[in-house]
């Protein structure tokens, strides 16, 4: 076979290849309901900010989808971007996607919101926590699957997982911690 062959096969590959990679792209958003990709600097971001879900799904609904698709991100101290997210960096970046403002900080959760009784949470809802090592408001989550006091949460974890994660209100470092739910929406 001559080199201009090769070469031609080689870019042949390159084409088929390139061809599956937008197809398998392209089917993944549409089940996803989004139309377009979004524009972003893949250098800069990891995981790209999607749109509000534009389908018959509730704020509530699509609020637990964006926190899913964040995750696995770090947690980081401070955090409150896709670099990586503390507790309240993760609670405030999913609200903000939404143009939901809520405090930035975990201890401003003291009066904020209105307080619901547990076995009434709903997804969207915010639990807050004690801090692990002091008597303050020191964590927060987002409920993802409301089942009262064995809701589950997606929050940003600083224990060993150092990530965002999905949690359940039964286990008993949580649920040892647990001051209160808020609604926000």
């Amino acid at each position: 076979m001559t080199s201009k062959k090769i070469y031609l096969s080689k870019i042949a590959i390159l084409i088929g290849l390139s061809a599956i990679v937008l197809i398998s792209t392209i089917t993944y958003f549409s089940s996803r309901g989004v139309k377009k990709l979004p524009e972003r600097d893949e250098a800069i971001v990891k995981v790209a900010p999607i749109e509000p879900i534009k389908n018959n799904a509730s704020l509530e609904d699509n609020i637990v989808s964006y926190g899913i698709e964040l995750l696995g991100t770090p947690y980081v101290g401070g955090g409150s971007n896709m670099d990586g997210f503390d507790c309240s960096g993760f609670v405030y970046f999913v609200f903000k996607h939404f143009k939901i403002q809520v405090p930035r900080s975990s201890s401003q959760f003291k009066n904020f919101g209105k307080e619901i009784p547990i076995d009434s949470v709903r997804k969207g809802d915010i639990l807050v926590f004690l801090s692990p090592t002091r008597n303050v408001i020191g964590h927060l989550g987002i409920v993802t699957n409301p089942k009262g006091k064995e809701s589950d949460f997606i929050h940003a974890s600083s224990g060993r997982e150092m990530k965002v994660i999905i949690t359940s209100l039964k286990n008993k470092g949580y649920t040892r911690r647990f001051i209160k739910a808020v609604r926000v929406l």
